[in-house]
């Protein structure tokens, strides 16, 4: 399909839709994973992953998990565990190929679906759970579990029921640093 600019930004639109729906990316956003500049981060993902689209042909689920992961860990210090990547891999494909098919009306009908959708995720921290056989010591690392029930964003995957993200602290054998990275 020749793609026009008004068609482009329907595709655009997509994925924005997809991806600020997504409870991780809000998580990740709402508490401050991606830095001070993470809502930018994740407005710059939605460029970023558009671009990815149209710069390679034939992308296959796996491919775009994979790229959607790596931008999670590298942008946000996240590490996305919680199973929903291939889904949200999917409706970008499925997205995608309405576009390249030139069946606009549909995509804006996927649209629609995904910001009828729209739930903003409710983060409570909690304290972990603590072994009462254990004593902890003044200089042990404390890691913080974020957990939320929300409705289920994806209504093909309706084991999603909750979302946990945990803070880890891992030390960097490069630079003999810790790393901070979330698990969800």
């Amino acid at each position: 399909m020749a793609a026009s600019s008004a068609s482009r930004e329907l595709f655009t639109a997509g994925v924005r839709a997809v991806l600020h729906n997504w409870p991780v990316l809000q998580i990740a956003v709402d508490n401050g994973f991606g830095g001070v500049y993470g809502q930018q981060k994740a407005d710059w993902m939605v460029d970023v992953l558009q671009q990815y689209f149209h710069d390679n042909a034939d992308l296959q689920k796996f491919e775009v998990e994979d790229y959607i992961s790596t931008l999670m860990d590298q942008e946000f210090d996240t590490v996305v565990d919680d199973g929903s990547l291939p889904q949200v891999s999917q409706d970008l494909l499925q997205m995608f190929s309405q576009w390249q098919q030139g069946a606009l009306q549909q995509l804006q009908a996927s649209i629609t679906k995904h910001s009828q959708n729209k739930q903003r995720v409710k983060v409570t921290p909690t304290a972990p759970e603590s072994d009462s056989g254990q004593e902890s010591n003044e200089g042990d690392e404390v890691c913080m579990f974020y957990k939320t029930s929300i409705l289920p964003y994806f209504p093909d995957y309706t084991s999603l029921r909750s979302i946990t993200c945990t803070n880890q602290t891992l030390p960097n054998e490069k630079n003999n640093r810790l790393n901070r990275r979330t698990v969800c």
